[in-house]
């Protein structure tokens, strides 16, 4: 990355640079929470939208890399904090681009991967044709890879029933069962789930964090493989932090979190 430093003339207050989060991950809500009125917390749309932040929440795109680099000069964007899912490489790759051509610090949350345990049967695979040769062999898969299976309903091999789960409520249809929810899940939960629905194998980005770690525990607890789908390259950011507390303390050192706030 360049060597940006905080752009502290792009807001009012020459001490207190504003913050763009671009967010729609747990992690992002945390540091959101932290965030006053004078700061902007984006969502892509996808899911559930807060509605008790202080900070200005702006939901949609910003129309690829020359559209948010206009969109961080017009709204004197001091910081770009990307926050969003280690698996939104397009948005990141966006936001990096965006800041390199302004010169405005990107910082980034890179949450540390899971790694596989004693036990584990993971098989790691590189997009959708690698995650359908890898499940030939199972017959009641659990995906849990978001909203991409939805546009393979019509490919279901005739002797697989699929289960998958996302934040989209969908009919389905007569080979295939969404459960529309959302993290955290725990245990006993997922326990229940894999039993009940006889589930032989489970699909999962390696997302890394603990709101649904459960489902790997119980795999590996039922002896079942996880086929997982490696995580994409990101780009280098100027600072990176692995922790949300870690970055809402760098905030706060340059002023843009009051320490009444993190409190």
């Amino acid at each position: 990355m360049s060597d940006a430093v905080l752009n502290t003339n792009t807001n009012m207050n020459a001490a207190a640079p504003r913050v763009l989060l671009l967010g729609g991950t747990g992690d992002a809500l945390k540091i959101a929470r932290q965030l006053d009125a004078s700061h902007v917390y984006s969502l892509a749309g996808i899911g559930r939208v807060p509605t008790d932040l202080a900070c200005e929440v702006r939901v949609g795109g910003f129309g690829g890399a020359e559209g948010l680099a206009n969109y961080l000069r017009d709204a004197r964007i001091g910081v770009v904090v990307d926050a969003t899912h280690p698996y939104a490489a397009q948005i990141s790759a966006n936001a990096a681009q965006a800041c390199h051509a302004t010169g405005v610090p990107y910082w980034a949350l890179r949450r540390a991967p899971w790694q596989p345990q004693a036990g584990d049967d993971w098989r790691f695979v590189d997009g959708w044709s690698g995650i359908v040769d890898a499940l030939a062999p199972f017959a009641r898969p659990l995906f849990t890879l978001g909203r991409e299976p939805l546009a393979h309903l019509d490919e279901i091999p005739p002797h697989q029933f699929w289960f998958i789960r996302c934040l989209d409520a969908h009919e389905g249809n007569h080979r295939a069962r969404v459960i529309d929810a959302r993290g955290p899940f725990d245990v006993d939960g997922e326990r229940a789930l894999f039993a009940l629905q006889r589930i032989d194998v489970v699909v999962s980005k390696n997302s890394g964090g603990s709101a649904t770690e459960a489902k790997l525990a119980v795999a590996r607890e039922r002896g079942l493989p996880v086929v997982t789908l490696r995580r994409p390259m990101l780009p280098d950011a100027d600072r990176t932090f692995d922790e949300p507390a870690a970055l809402v303390a760098a905030l706060r050192e340059c002023s843009a979190i009051n320490e009444s706030r993190s409190q």
